[in-house]
């Protein structure tokens, strides 16, 4: 065999080399790629599930009548009486 041939046959083999360990590396990033991938849709749902733990609590805090209690208790408001109420009539002409 010549010398020629020779290089030839160690070229290849260290491109093959090189090709082998360029997949093995490839292979390795994709594993650790999908499970980064896998603990952020863990972590999605996990957000997503307290998103709607949040909203359910907002919908029974914000409740009509939770919020006229909390207004009547805690800040003194009431219904006006007919005495407090003031009737403004319209001139008809747009704004008085």
């Amino acid at each position: 065999m010549s010398t020629k041939g020779v290089w030839l046959i160690a070229l290849l083999t260290l491109a093959a080399s090189g090709s082998a360990i360029a997949v093995v590396h490839a292979k390795y990033l994709a594993r650790t790629h999908f499970a980064q991938l896998q603990d952020l849709r863990a972590r999605r749902d996990g957000l997503d599930v307290e998103w709607n733990q949040l909203r359910l609590e907002e919908a029974a805090l914000s409740t009509h009548v939770r919020v006229e209690r909390k207004a009547r208790a805690e800040l003194g408001m009431f219904s006006p009486r007919v005495s407090d109420l003031l009737l403004i009539e319209e001139s008809g002409h747009g704004f008085p």
